[in-house]
C-alpha cells in the first residue's frame, strides 16, 4: 500500500481533494491510501506513517523549501500541488502526478 499524504493550512480543502483522489485510486483498484493533514503535523506524520509522497497545498507552498530541507534526505518526493488542479479539485490529475513522483523516486 502506497501512502500519498496531502498537507495544507488546516487540512479542510485538501481533505476534499484527498477524498476525490482516493475515489480515483479505488475505482482503478490501485493500492494507494490518500489522506490530508494540517501542515503543522508533517513531522509527526512522516515519523509515524512514512508516506511515499508528500503533496503540499498551494496555500503552504511558501514552506516548500523548508520541508524539502527537513525531509528531502528521507527520499520521500515532495511537491506543491498544481494550483489549477487544486482549484478544480481534479483528483485524477493530482493522483497521476503523485504516481509519477513515486515512480521517479525509485
Amino acid at each position: 500500500m502506497k501512502r500519498v499524504y496531502l498537507f495544507c493550512s488546516a487540512g479542510m480543502s485538501t481533505s476534499m481533494l484527498a477524498s476525490k483522489m482516493q475515489g480515483v485510486a479505488n475505482s482503478h483498484n490501485l493500492p494507494i491510501e490518500v489522506e490530508a493533514f494540517p501542515d503543522g503535523k508533517i513531522g509527526q506524520i512522516v515519523a509515524e506513517k512514512h508516506p511515499d509522497v508528500i503533496l503540499l497545498g498551494p496555500q503552504v507552498k511558501y514552506r516548500y523549501q523548508e520541508i524539502v530541507n527537513q525531509f528531502g534526505s528521507t527520499g520521500i518526493p515532495i511537491q506543491v500541488i498544481d494550483q489549477t488542479a487544486y482549484g478544480m479539485m481534479d483528483g485524477e490529475k493530482v493522483l497521476k502526478s503523485a504516481i509519477k513522483l513515486m515512480k521517479g523516486a525509485k
